[in-house]
């Protein structure tokens, strides 16, 4: 059974000629959404994920706009609204040779411990506000600890261990 990782959801139809207007959640739309490639869609009106293939991709303001070979009519895609765009483990983009540059799922789960070696919790969930990621750990006992990946705070990342060392920044406890 292969897992499946988000790479957009389908906000809107746009115009008349099958596009959806899509809020992307990967770091790679323009390969992510490039024509021909194989996307999934995952809506709770359809019995299992739809497989569809990119036929056009657009920016246009926030909104990344495809459309879908073979659903040329906004009658054809107005069903897929609130659906999720999805691709399987097997299209992930090798990030080995991309470095300090990690998916979302490899970081959620790691243990988070400070230079001197101080446990500080597990990274539960990621969030991208603007300039950069913000790390949200889960601590025993205490408030999450919001954590921005930026050079001066994450030092180290093992993604074989799970383990992540940070700096505590003045502030940021």
């Amino acid at each position: 059974m292969s897992k499946w990782f988000n790479v957009g959801k389908i906000v809107n139809t746009q115009g008349i000629k099958g596009e959806v207007r899509v809020i992307a959640s990967t770091d790679f739309p323009e390969e992510r959404f490039a024509k021909g490639n194989v996307l999934y869609i995952d809506h709770a009106e359809l019995q299992e994920k739809l497989e569809v293939k990119v036929a056009t991709h657009r920016k246009h303001k926030n909104f990344d706009l495809i459309s879908f070979v073979g659903y040329s009519s906004i009658n054809d895609v107005e069903r897929f609204k609130g659906g999720i765009l999805q691709v399987n483990e097997d299209q992930l983009i090798d990030l080995s040779e991309h470095e300090n540059e990690f998916y979302y799922h490899e970081i959620i789960g790691c243990l988070v411990k400070t230079v001197d070696g101080e446990q500080l919790g597990e990274v539960k969930e990621i969030l991208s506000p603007g300039a950069n990621d913000v790390w949200v750990v889960k601590r025993k006992g205490k408030n999450d600890l919001l954590l921005p990946y930026i050079e001066d705070v994450v030092k180290e990342i093992n993604i074989e261990e799970k383990e992540i060392i940070v700096e505590l920044l003045e502030g940021l406890e």
